[in-house]
């Protein structure tokens, strides 16, 4: 797959994300102190400035917490995959510490629904089906539908096939093919009731409580350009956002 060059992450995005993966991967515990800025500073040849604002990256997503004159402490998550879901960056970083395992690929379908949602002329609609697993444990089961001509772009990609397993989130997949960067995410939550394919592969009853969370994703152009809906194991997840005065 070919596509158009994203710029370079600041280096604190790619400190913040690396200290992400070691927290997720058991290097840091729950409650254990982190290392200072000073360490860190040395040990990936960045600046204290950028070490300090990767720290104020991760205490805003809830995954840290800072105690002055004490250090930095990773947060209790009690075994739940915890997440801030503040940005367009925060769900694109869901990549970094989660893997994307197809059930069902990219097919072409009827869908009159999800046509209506994505604002389409016609009723065809490219739906597919996966799972995000996060340290072995399968955590939501989410169903994706896209325009035809935003489908086109990624259909041959492998990452897409059926059993496929990547750390890829779709939006990373077609924006690098897009003319426009995805800038909006409208999102709805609600209480669902799992189904057959949330039982099969979730892991759960028939009926079982679940998270849904439904997102229209907007390119910078107005496009719309992906409808995703998603099934959440509550007892595996836990959704956080930080509200803040204008």
């Amino acid at each position: 797959m070919t596509g158009k060059k994203r710029e370079t992450e600041p280096a604190y995005q790619v400190l913040s994300n690396q200290l992400r993966q070691d927290i997720a991967g058991g290097l840091y515990d729950n409650g254990v102190k982190l290392p200072t800025e000073a360490e860190l500073s040395e040990r990936y040849e960045v600046s204290r400035q950028t070490v300090r604002r990767a720290f104020v990256d991760l205490v805003a997503a809830g995954i840290v917490y800072r105690v002055p004159g004490r250090g930095t402490f990773v947060n209790e998550s009690r075994g739940r995959y915890l997440r801030q879901q503040g940005s367009i960056q925060d769900l694109l970083n869901l990549s970094t510490d989660t893997t994307m395992e197809v059930v069902s690929a990219l097919t072409r379908r009827i869908d009159v629904e999800a046509a209506s949602r994505l604002r389409l002329d016609s009723d065809v609609v490219y739906t597919m089906v996966f799972r995000r697993i996060h340290d072995g444990i399968p955590f939501v089961l989410t169903t994706v539908h896209l325009p035809e001509n935003t489908a086109r772009l990624v259909l041959s990609a492998p990452e897409v096939a059926e059993g496929a397993v990547s750390t890829y989130t779709m939006i990373g997949l077609l924006e690098p093919h897009l003319d426009s960067p995805i800038s909006e995410a409208a999102q709805s939550i609600t209480v669902d009731a799992a189904h057959g394919l949330d039982s099969a592969h979730l892991g759960c009853t028939e009926g079982h409580p679940v998270l849904r969370i439904d997102r229209l994703y907007t390119d910078a152009a107005g496009v719309a350009r992906e409808l995703s809906v998603s099934h959440y194991l509550p007892e595996h997840y836990t959704y956080r956002v930080t509200l803040q005065r204008a």
